[in-house]
């Protein structure tokens, strides 16, 4: 080979290299705008997020009257309603809307589990009620069904209207839940829970204030929407890889110390 031809052929080769250079380099850029876009969109939704669960509350009040924590409430403020034995290892607690389709979508996937949990005593789970929907599309539909749900606790049936309600759900949009006369035919659903007490205790809003302190408490946590669900404290929805199994296996882990 004569030395013009090698130089030409080592020359082609420096061409190639700063070529294939020169693209690697271009796709390092895209690469990091693709991540860098990515964070702004997270970021975004985030800061949307936050706006709505901080303008939630920002109805009128309901203006009931002193605050009338439903029978057997526990934790600070008695703002907990509990579901299971005292000496459960793990707690579940879970802040609710009965608006919310979101909330749904967590009980028709967990539902089987915690009550499986709960029935074994291995878990025990702090319903904190709120009216995050209402605040955001108007209405009053999660008041009155939290209080509705309260009353409920009051008879000793709220696990099952607690279900009902979830079976039940209208649309998001649709305020239904605000017709009291609906959460009494609800109501009917579960034996013994339709009562002249459970009725008065849903026409008069005894617990409406109680939902609207719960509420308060939901937003003073920072939380960002519903349904916000801890295990021992910790925000299982933010583990993206969370399912019911996975639930089971760390509430049984946590059983056997």
């Amino acid at each position: 080979m004569s030395e013009k031809n090698h130089d030409a052929k080592r020359t082609a080769r420096q061409r190639l290299a700063v070529q294939r250079e020169k693209q690697k380099a271009s796709e390092r850029r895209r690469r990091t705008l693709i991540v860098a876009a990515s964070v702004v969109c997270v970021l975004a939704l985030a800061t949307v997020i936050g706006v709505l669960a901080a303008n939630s509350g920002k109805d009128k009040s309901s203006s009931a009257g002193p605050v009338a924590a439903p029978s057997g409430a526990q934790g600070k403020d008695g703002l907990a309603i509990p579901v299971g034995k005292d000496g459960a290892r793990s707690t579940l607690t879970v802040w609710e809307d009965f608006r919310c389709p979101a909330c749904q979508a967590f009980e028709a996937a967990y539902r089987p589990t915690v009550h499986s949990l709960v029935g074994s005593g291995k878990l025990r789970v702090e319903y904190h009620l709120v009216r995050l929907i209402d605040g955001n599309l108007g209405g009053s539909g999660s008041l009155r069904a939290a209080n509705a749900a309260a009353c409920a606790q009051d008879a000793g049936h709220f696990p099952a209207f607690h279900d009902v309600l979830y079976d039940n759900q209208p649309k998001e949009t649709d305020d239904a839940f605000a017709d009291n006369a609906t959460l009494i035919r609800l109501a009917g659903k579960v034996k013994g829970l339709d009562t002249p007490a459970f009725r008065a205790c849903v026409d008069k809003g005894t617990h409406d204030s109680w939902v609207d302190k719960s509420h308060q408490a939901f937003q003073s946590g920072g939380f960002s929407g519903t349904p916000t669900v801890l295990l021992n404290g910790k925000n299982i929805l933010e583990d993206r890889s969370m399912t019911p199994a996975k639930l089971k296996q760390q509430v049984e882990a946590a059983d056997k110390g």
